[in-house]
């Protein structure tokens, strides 16, 4: 079976014609509806995955034949989660596993939830190998009340918040009356048992050995085999890491020479007798100190030695220490770099204490500020504040979490900053589109872009940049409705350009029209 980029890649310049049509938001309901009972799979991939579409052609996706076209309604990112969620009966498993599969999204967005009835149906009634990717449909609601759910299946799926949950939680589960639901929650619980980790633990390097090394509980033999025969080289560094490692594991694993294991057992040294804490605040090795910096437990005297290290990044790391005073971080000597990812964050599993966020957004540290800057729930007056903080990170964070950031400080994110996740901002809500035609000469094509975005771009700057030396600059000008017609016929010939254009909303209903009856091939050509 042909893979979506085969489809595409197979699809030839009449098809591809019909799939701009497909996206075209000035198509009628009947050309989307002929569009999906005459046209090529490629074009019903196109219009069944990558746009809204009216509640018409919806019922007729849902009801159409073929169940490829069904599979691809099933991932679309842009319709009412409730109309995808009309395919959770279907009669052939490939859409029901698409259905379960959800929307591609980059993390940490999420496509929107399906219903919460709609999930629960799934849970029940789905194959398991269908099911390992729903949790990102699911709604923060229903994975909070999945484990006292009142559906048995419901409940047993929950179990997968295990670590998440309350004592009370776990012991509802574990004597629920259902077999099914005390088994997953037993197969869960067993990972705190010491000697059943001692049994499990597999003797060569592996997945199973590593998850179980960092996350489960240990027993004195396990560890005692890994300081002594370590079946693979990071196996001290995990152990390290495991909070149930013993105190005199702990004073020993401080001592290794490799700083790998140093580094890890640093973030435990609320464990360690004075001494080893101090020989770690003095470690040679920089990455250690730095992974000391930071931790609670460091004393007034720790904090000082660690605020006039030699290396930078020990500095940095130390002076956003909690015991300091906003008076003491500003006498540390550290440099906050800028050449950084400004991206997106997903939210925490527990919200932070509001008073501390706005201490955080008040302070002079930029990376206390950056951190309060990627909580979503900031309130009104802290967005206001930082949105002008003289910080590029702080702005940045800013723009791409929180859900109400200001079309000025999109705008001014986007104009700024040139790393990872840049084009996330135009896809925020507020992301400005008048005044944009201003950037049609700029130098970077990401920002000549943006002019097509804004309505009153004027014609002669729309059919100039078709021609842009930049492809991407070159598809968004085909598209732009300002674009004049004898242009936009000439570029439904074009090889490169005929998909978007066919997309323009300017297109008008005849050329619809002749391009439907023709399946791609007749469309006027101007003279």
């Amino acid at each position: 079976m042909r893979t979506p980029g085969r489809i595409w890649e197979d699809a030839d310049l009449p098809t591809r014609r019909l799939a701009g049509l497909a996206l075209n938001p000035s198509a009628p309901p009947d050309v989307l509806l002929r569009l999906l009972a005459e046209a090529p799979l490629a074009v019903r991939m196109v219009l069944c995955r990558d746009r809204d579409l009216p509640v018409s052609v919806v019922d007729a996706v849902i009801e159409h034949p073929d169940r490829r076209t069904r599979g691809f309604f099933a991932v679309n990112l842009h319709v009412d989660p409730a109309q995808r969620a009309r395919l959770v009966d279907d009669p052939e498993w490939f859409v029901r596993a698409h259905l379960a599969e959800g929307p591609r999204t980059t993390e940490p967005d999420r496509p929107r939830p399906l219903p919460d009835a709609t999930v629960v149906r799934m849970l029940v009634t789905y194959e398991a190998e269908h099911l390992w990717s729903l949790y990102r449909q699911m709604s923060a609601e229903l994975v909070r009340a999945l484990p006292a759910h009142p559906v048995a299946e419901a409940r047993r799926h929950g179990v997968f918040r295990w670590t998440w949950m309350s004592g009370a939680e776990r012991a509802a589960l574990l004597a629920d009356p259902d077999e099914c639901v005390r088994e997953a929650a037993r197969a869960c619980a067993r990972y705190d048992d010491p000697a059943w980790v001692e049994s499990e633990l597999p003797d060569r390097p592996c997945h199973s050995r590593s998850h179980l090394l960092l996350h489960s509980a240990l027993s004195r033999a396990v560890v005692n085999g890994v300081l002594t025969a370590p079946a693979g080289e990071d196996d001290k560094a995990m152990i390290a890491r495991n909070p149930t490692l013993p105190p005199d594991a702990v004073v020993l694993l401080a001592a290794d020479p490799d700083p790998k294991v140093r580094q890890e057992i640093a973030g435990r040294r609320a464990d360690l007798p004075p001494a080893e804490r101090h020989a770690l605040v003095a470690d040679p090795h920089p990455d250690v100190r730095r992974a000391v910096a930071r931790h609670p437990d460091l004393d007034a005297d720790e904090r000082r030695t660690l605020a006039a290290d030699p290396d930078p990044r020990v500095r940095l790391a130390v002076s956003v220490h909690p015991s300091f005073s906003e008076e003491e971080r500003a006498r540390i000597d550290y440099t906050v770099p800028t050449d950084c990812r400004f991206g997106a964050f997903g939210e925490g599993r527990t919200p932070r204490d509001p008073e501390a966020v706005r201490q955080d957004a008040l302070s002079g540290h930029p990376l206390l500020r950056r951190e309060a800057a990627k909580e979503r729930t900031l309130p009104p007056d802290l967005v206001t504040r930082l949105a002008d903080d003289d910080d590029l990170g702080v702005r940045v964070l800013l723009a791409q979490n929180h859900p109400d950031a200001p079309p000025a400080l999109l705008l001014r994110s986007f104009l700024e900053y040139t790393g990872p996740e840049r084009a996330r901002l135009t896809t925020r809500p507020n992301f400005p589109r008048a005044g944009l035609a201003a950037y049609a000469d700029h130098a970077d094509p990401q920002v000549r872009a943006l002019a097509a975005r804004d309505p009153e771009t004027p014609p002669a700057t729309v059919e100039r940049l078709t021609g842009d030396p930049d492809p991407e600059v070159r598809a968004a000008f085909a598209r732009h409705p300002n674009l004049p017609p004898a242009r936009l016929a000439h570029l439904l010939a074009d090889e490169e350009l005929a998909h978007p254009a066919a997309a323009n909303p300017a297109l008008a209903p005849a050329t619809m029209n002749r391009l439907l009856a023709s399946q791609g091939r007749d469309f006027p050509v101007a003279g």
